[in-house]
């Protein structure tokens, strides 16, 4: 993990930086007096060689400072803790309800393979796999929200609704801490549409692969032998054969986690919810060299943190792996 998120920071840094383009001038504009401009690029550094930013900038990262936002004004890491938990909460949420629903639909259609169920499973998997994301979001809000009144738009809560006082970021959480169950209420609705929508293709990926591996499972001798012992079929689905077939599910659902932790731009979007994307892509339009860096080791380091829970899981569900 340490190798890698050097080499992303590595990388990352170089790259940004030999873009043809000046942050300061972007964010000053092009009627900026040439003194002011000189001066913030003293004080950001931008002045020397890019070997001295480098070396300034690792030298920074040893002791937890990411720089200043050009774009905001704050230290890097202080906007990546305000923003972060808004995505964590909702790609939790979104990962939790695909790893369920996945698993469950991939099990009843290896057990009913060929009949009814099995091809509607087949068919929802290939719907959202193929579907864009921005089109069901929009759906969902015209339907849920606009036509049905079922559920409440975009947001973490009304807007005649203060925010709870910041304890931990997640605003669920911080509701129930503040005892504000209005809030709690307001922001689990809130939340509950653009889970869903994140969650749809780690549904449809995750009972794809949970079907496939549970029909090579179901074949196997093992469990020929617990149905000749006399036990029940869903002990021999359930205890037999998912343990076993869930190493390539468990490991779709890492890469799914960490895909969804570094923020769903889109769906950020189209739901106004503040997160991690959002601030990234606005790092990037503006020519944020620190918040371009500083996000991109962040989204390495959870990527890295998933596979690092997938490889441990792997021990978990198969005796033979051990690490030594």
């Amino acid at each position: 993990m340490v190798f890698v998120l050097f080499g992303v920071m590595t990388i990352i840094f170089f790259i940004s930086h030999v873009i043809p383009a000046d942050p300061v001038a972007a964010m000053l504009g092009g009627q900026a007096p040439p003194e002011l401009i000189e001066e913030l690029r003293t004080k950001w550094n931008l002045d020397k060689t890019l070997p001295e930013q480098y070396g300034i900038y690792v030298w920074r990262l040893l002791q937890g400072d990411f720089g200043i936002s050009i774009s905001t004004g704050k230290p890097v890491l202080s906007d990546l803790t305000h923003f972060f938990p808004a995505t964590f909460e909702l790609a939790t949420t979104a990962t939790i309800l695909s790893i369920i629903v996945g698993i469950l639909l991939g099990i009843i259609s290896a057990v009913k393979r060929g009949g009814l169920t099995d091809h509607i499973s087949r068919v929802f998997a290939l719907s959202g796999i193929s579907m864009p994301v921005f089109w069901l979001g929009l759906l969902l809000l015209l339907l849920l929200y606009y036509r049905l009144g079922w559920l409440p738009g975009a947001g973490q809560l009304p807007y005649y609704m203060s925010r709870p006082p910041w304890v931990t970021g997640f605003i669920t959480l911080d509701s129930l801490i503040a005892g504000r169950f209005d809030a709690f209420v307001s922001a689990v609705k809130h939340l509950v549409m653009p889970a869903v929508v994140l969650s749809f293709y780690g549904i449809a990926a995750i009972s794809r692969i949970t079907r496939s591996s549970m029909l090579d499972v179901l074949r196997e001798d093992y469990t020929n032998t617990a149905r000749a012992k006399g036990l029940r079929e869903v002990v021999v689905v359930m205890k037999h054969a998912l343990k076993n077939a869930m190493l390539p599910v468990i490991t779709i659902a890492g890469i799914t986690y960490g895909r969804l932790l570094e923020g769903s731009i889109i769906t950020e979007t189209i739901f106004a919810w503040p997160g991690l994307g959002r601030y990234a892509t606005n790092a990037f339009l503006s020519i944020d060299f620190p918040a371009v860096v500083g996000s991109t080791i962040l989204i390495a380091l959870l990527y890295a943190m998933s596979n690092l829970i997938v490889d441990i899981l792997y021990a978990y569900l198969n005796p033979k792996i051990r690490y030594g």
